[in-house]
């Protein structure tokens, strides 16, 4: 048994901003990705990923009763699967910010939601914030408060455009050009992140008037700029609308950075050879880089490993 192929996703930009409604943007990330499976000799891995799968099964029957009217599922196969042994086995690595918890979601749903939403048929609004909500519970198993964007775009495989909470759409990106100087790239922090804690800090942080003042003035301003700028392919402005937003990051968001990050991030911004924001919560995993010249971003940067995820 091999399932379809479900893969990572990064949020360009949003992250946190659209818990307070920001704009966000979230693409498919196809370096990484996982599908459920069945082995013989299974691995350590693999039989720990079996035991989560329980757990998860067990969760998804309770939602199932209380939520009837949410989303069905054919449970007694599940249930017979993960008894015989099926995992998902895959190459995202977890608490990086690319949404490993969200492609296993989408797997599951696919593989066995009754009557589910196919990517075949016309996405209307209505149909993609219902998926959203569908996922934003299954997913919540994983990490507590979850918005349901990973999966959804682990399902479908295209870019969505966040409006606002209850309003999401599919979009186009502009086409990459592979001899282009300006990249966006991955930066690997060496640790990994929890998505949770990092949640329960900013949640925190909403209590203070100062913050909540800062969020809307600067944050969710210069996050809704940059979505803009990006689908029109006005990078003289991104850039200047990325600095921006890396400045407000450092300055507001410091447990989420590593702290031997925070001098490379200031660099960043003080050089301009390149700008450093959160990929997902932060707290380690990948931090996400925008450089308008991506050998001198290398140079800067020469003693880590960049990844670079798109390039125009």
């Amino acid at each position: 048994m091999k399932g379809p192929l479900f893969y990572s996703k990064i949020l360009l930009f949003g992250e946190y901003g659209i818990i307070r409604d920001s704009k966000g943007l979230s693409i498919p990330y196809n370096f990484y990705n996982g599908a459920l499976k069945k082995d013989e000799n299974p691995s350590v891995e693999a039989i720990a990923s079996n035991a989560s799968l329980k757990r998860f099964a067990i969760y998804l029957e309770k939602l199932q009763s209380e939520q009837s009217d949410l989303v069905a599922f054919d449970l007694l196969t599940l249930k017979n699967d993960v008894e015989t042994g099926m995992y998902f086995d895959s190459s995202i690595p977890q608490g990086y910010g690319v949404g490993s918890s969200g492609a296993l979601v989408a797997a599951i749903y696919d593989k066995y939601a009754v009557d589910k939403i196919t990517v075949l048929e016309n996405l209307t609004r209505e149909k993609l914030l219902q998926l959203k909500n569908i996922f934003s519970q299954m997913e919540s198993f994983f990490h507590g408060k979850s918005s349901g964007l990973d999966p959804l775009n682990s399902y479908l495989s295209i870019p969505i455009l966040i409006n606002s909470k209850d309003n999401i759409e599919a979009t186009g990106i502009p086409t990459q050009s592979f001899d282009g100087k300006g990249a966006v790239f991955l930066l690997d922090s060496g640790i990994v992140g929890e998505t949770a804690p990092m949640v329960n800090i900013f949640m925190e942080n909403l209590k203070d008037k100062g913050f909540r003042a800062m969020l809307k003035n600067q944050f969710v301003k210069y996050t809704d700029a940059c979505v803009e700028n990006f689908l029109h392919g006005d990078m003289k402005s991104l850039f200047t609308n990325t600095k921006k937003l890396s400045k407000v990051v450092l300055n507001n968001f410091k447990p989420m950075i590593p702290e031997q990050f925070h001098g490379i991030w200031q660099n960043g911004i003080d050089t301009n050879d390149y700008y450093l924001k959160l990929c997902g919560s932060g707290g380690g995993g990948y931090i996400l880089g925008f450089t308008e010249d991506l050998e001198r971003a290398k140079i800067s940067l020469k003693d880590y490993k960049l990844e670079v995820v798109y390039q125009f």
